[in-house]
This record gives C-alpha cells, sequence and structure tokens, in this order.
C-alpha cells in the first residue's frame, strides 16, 4: 500500500514517502477526503505523542484535524511545529521555559505561535522563509540547507536528511553563516537546553 501524503519534510512540506513518523501533529483541517488541500489553517503547529491515554481517532475524518506524522522532533522543529499542551505536557512546558529563559519573560502559548508563524514563513503566503546565521551559534538539533538539501546539526557533525532518514555524515563548518531552516526562536530553546528527540541514525558513523 502506497504511503498517504501525510509525511512532513524538515522545510515543512507535506509529502508521501514510506519513512515511519516517531511524533504525529497538526496544523488545523487541511485535507478534503485524503487529499491534502491546504499548507495550515492557522498559526497553531503542533507536535504530538503517537500514543495518549489509550485514546484512538480514525485518520481523514471529515472537519477533523489532519494528522500529520514526523521522521523526529528535529524534524517537526525544522518544520516550525511546537510540542502540544495536552498530549505532550512536559515538552511543552521545558521549551516554554527555555523559550522564557532566552526572552526574559513567559510567552503565552499564542505568542509563540504568532512568534513562530513569523519565522517559519513570509507574511501572507505559504513560501518558507529561512534564516542567515552563524555556524557557530547553531546547536545540535538545527537544521540547515545544504545545496536544497536538509542537513541536521548532532555535536560535531551534519547528518543529511533524506525521505529514507539520515544518510551519513559530513563535516560541521565552525566559520560563515549557514543557510537555517530551523526557526530562530526555537534555535535559542535548543540552546536553552531543550532535550530535542534525535533519530539515532543521525549519530550513526
Amino acid at each position: 500500500m502506497s504511503p498517504h501524503r501525510n509525511r512532513v519534510t524538515p522545510t515543512g512540506e507535506i509529502a508521501a514517502f514510506p519513512l515511519r513518523g516517531a511524533w504525529t501533529g497538526n496544523r488545523g483541517v487541511i485535507h478534503r477526503g485524503r487529499d491534502i488541500v491546504r499548507f495550515h489553517a492557522s498559526d497553531l503547529w503542533i507536535t504530538c505523542a503517537l500514543q495518549f491515554r489509550g485514546r484512538w481517532r480514525e485518520q481523514w475524518l471529515p472537519n477533523r484535524w489532519t494528522h500529520l506524522y514526523f521522521h523526529d522532533e528535529a524534524v517537526s522543529f525544522a518544520a516550525g511545529h511546537r510540542p502540544c499542551a495536552e498530549c505532550r505536557r512536559g515538552s511543552y512546558l521545558s521549551y516554554r521555559d527555555a523559550w522564557a529563559a532566552a526572552a526574559g519573560h513567559r510567552p503565552s502559548a499564542t505568542d509563540m505561535n504568532r512568534q513562530l508563524h513569523r519565522e517559519r514563513l513570509f507574511r501572507g503566503t505559504h513560501r518558507r522563509r529561512f534564516h542567515q546565521l552563524p555556524w557557530a551559534t547553531l546547536p545540535t538539533g538545527t537544521f540547515v540547507l545544504l545545496d536544497h538539501t536538509p542537513a541536521l546539526i548532532v555535536d560535531d557533525h551534519l547528518s543529511p536528511w533524506t525521505p529514507t532518514g539520515y544518510q551519513g555524515r559530513m563535516p560541521l563548518p565552525t566559520s560563515g553563516t549557514a543557510t537555517v531552516i530551523t526557526p530562530p526562536s526555537t534555535i535559542t530553546v535548543l540552546k536553552a537546553g531543550y532535550p530535542v528527540q534525535i533519530d539515532p541514525a543521525a549519530r550513526e558513523r
């Protein structure tokens, strides 16, 4: 059976590929039938647990939020999502508190949603926004673009991402500027110590 078009890439695109997701999540109701017909429905983009309190809900229900899937949490962060405040309460609080440590004040969920939306998309469009930042300032868990290929910073190396998973290792530059996919606010969260989940393949030699 062919995979549905409900997997999310690090750049935020929704595509069909067989790579399994460690997380689900949503951007509101963006499907009709079994087809994705919108890029997002609001500025609320969240990452959810695959299982929560034994709940189960059929996918593709009319007028119900659209299930999306992410290879790992680093991919979901790069795509512009944040942890869900209900099914991932502990992760949400850790994310919010790390944001607060960097910003100097505790944001509301609405504050974070609006800020992330400004950072992931150009205003009034569905066009993805990237950021030029110094390599030396980027923590583990940050996604960058290398010749149009997403790559994850993991400790002292880069791990290119493909629709079949992480593939190999590349040297991590220590000077110059990177084209960064992960929103800057989430990068500050990572710098503040948020323990982002990364697929083990990204660390393999």
